[in-house]
């Protein structure tokens, strides 16, 4: 039975979103990530991204994280489910914090968190991938982002509106300013990826 007609095992969270965005999301992957080592996923959520990307990518070790109980125990299922051996047990972990329980990573993914979190966890997203990455290992986050202070569609707009209806401290973030985040932690934004449904893949790498 293949990944997609599969029913999520018992425990599992859904996302909808997931399954839309796995293919364009692993097509960037494939091209930035290192052919092996350990990648650090960031806020995994579900998992579904988690088991996905393993599943496609046996050469790297998948290590996800997310700082909800409720968010492990559903990685936990899933990846019981998946029996992948290069899919790790997730970890808690707090990106605004000052220390991760992490001590190497080749490259660091999000998928979809800097927005939906303080501005303190994007922060602590560039601290840590500064800290855990060699020269020239990259940080690729996924999501939607303004350019020049500006929305790139209405649907965008109405989605910042909502966010900040939940939380006046979530929104979506500027190209521009998480790049500028990044550069401080000696992280270049190396390129901008366009993806489908108004989001961007950011790729930074980095320095030596």
């Amino acid at each position: 039975m293949s990944e997609e007609d599969d029913a999520p095992p018992p425990g599992a969270l859904v996302a909808p979103a997931a399954a839309r965005n796995r293919g364009p999301i692993l097509a960037v992957l494939r091209r930035v990530l290192p052919p092996t080592g350990v990648v650090l996923e960031i806020a995994s959520g579900t998992g579904e991204h988690a088991v996905h990307m393993a599943r496609a990518l046996p050469g790297l070790t998948w290590l996800p994280s997310d700082p909800d109980p409720q968010a492990r125990a559903s990685i936990d299922a899933r990846r019981a489910h998946a029996d992948l051996a290069n899919l790790e047990p997730p970890i808690a972990l707090d990106a605004a914090a000052p220390g991760w329980p992490v001590a190497r990573a080749d490259a660091v993914v999000s998928i979809n968190m800097i927005h939906i979190a303080p501005w303190e966890a994007g922060l602590g997203l560039m601290a840590g991938a500064g800290r855990l990455l060699p020269p020239g290992a990259p940080l690729v986050l996924y999501g939607p982002f303004n350019l020049e202070g500006r929305f790139t569609a209405p649907s965008n707009a109405e989605f910042d509106a909502s966010l900040k209806a939940r939380d006046r401290r979530w929104g979506i973030r500027d190209v521009a300013d998480v790049a500028a985040a990044a550069a401080v932690r000696d992280l270049s934004l190396v390129e901008r990826v366009d993806m489908p449904a108004n989001n961007m893949m950011l790729v930074f790498r980095r320095g030596g």
